[in-house]
């Protein structure tokens, strides 16, 4: 069983990522922390509790992350992608009961699980990166971390160079790649490719046993229609987040190329991440070097993500 901590900012794909670790076997999510990005904090906090709420799984601690980045600018967010409550048209109750924890849970469950806790941020790094800065040697004790952020010689989706995890805190970003231990990013390169379309979403729908499967359509549908607008011609939607959950126990699914990888911080390169991919690149220490996901088996994806998503629930 792997278990994880999840970073995230749900958000439609953060959300499906949320329901496919909790449905997943050989997953235990052992904690979400919430911060600001497709929307507010406070927001994405509302969002985890209800997934939370209706998989009965309020065991599962919630934490509060950072409401803004690290240099304190102005946070845009997406509601033309994500609705203007993060789960396109569905509106989360507003009766409940959020019991969110203090930052140092985080440090509290790194110390429960060591060696043994994956550490998974599928949103901005702000959160991740002052538990770096709060936490130290603590940190040193996360098995691995794997984070969904940045292109590799493809273009970005928030500007021309940039994806926009790693565009909305680039010090953060930055921070967590060059003091994070076995860290592997899942990028553009990757995530791009992960295009689930709305016949498989009808199958998920038509098949599901479980809790989730009233919101799978329509939060599926809202997502897809905004990418129609940004990218058109497109078959179906990116699922960002639910591939990056996916290539934990799926180790066989991507390729992968060891490079050391740096953030762009500052200009309107801001947010671009840069690895070394000549054919005989520089050589850095092992230790400093951070596994690249460059190329997805589209069909592993695909047949996992509808074998997940129409289990039932054994809680």
């Amino acid at each position: 069983m792997v278990k994880v901590l999840f970073f995230g900012d749900p958000g439609i794909d953060d959300s499906l990522a949320i329901m496919y670790g909790l449905l997943h076997p050989e997953i235990e999510i052992v904690g979400i922390v919430t911060g600001y990005g497709n929307v507010s904090q406070k927001q994405a906090t509302q969002n985890a509790a209800y997934l939370l709420s209706l998989a009965r799984r309020r065991d599962i601690p919630l934490i509060a992350g950072a409401k803004m980045p690290l240099t304190g600018e102005f946070v845009p967010f997406y509601p033309e992608i994500h609705g203007e409550e993060g789960l396109g048209p569905i509106r989360p109750p507003l009766n409940i009961k959020i019991d969110f924890l203090n930052f140092d849970e985080i440090f509290k469950i790194i110390e429960k699980y060591k060696h043994e806790l994956i550490i998974v941020d599928v949103g901005r790094s702000t959160s991740l990166a002052i538990a770096f800065i709060l936490g130290g040697d603590i940190m040193s004790k996360v098995k691995a971390f794997y984070l969904m952020g940045g292109a590799f010689l493809v273009p970005g989706n928030v500007t021309e160079e940039a994806e926009a995890n790693f565009h909305g805190d680039s010090t953060a970003s930055n921070l967590v790649v060059e003091q994070g231990q076995n860290v592997t990013i899942i990028p553009l390169n990757i995530t791009n490719q992960a295009i689930v379309t709305p016949e498989v979403v009808a199958y998920i729908s038509r098949n599901v046993t479980n809790r989730f499967g009233p919101l799978i359509n329509p939060i599926f549908d809202y997502y897809f229609e905004a990418y129609k607008k940004n990218v058109p011609g497109i078959k179906g939607a990116p699922l960002h987040d639910v591939v990056t959950l996916s290539a934990l126990v799926n180790p066989t699914m991507i390729e992968y190329v060891s490079r050391r990888v740096k953030v762009e911080l500052f200009g309107e390169a801001r947010g671009k991440t840069i690895a070394d991919f000549r054919p005989k690149p520089e050589f850095d220490p092992p230790e400093t070097l951070d596994r690249i996901g460059l190329q997805l088996n589209y069909q592993m994806f695909i047949n996992d993500l509808i074998r997940v998503m129409i289990l039932p629930m054994n809680y």
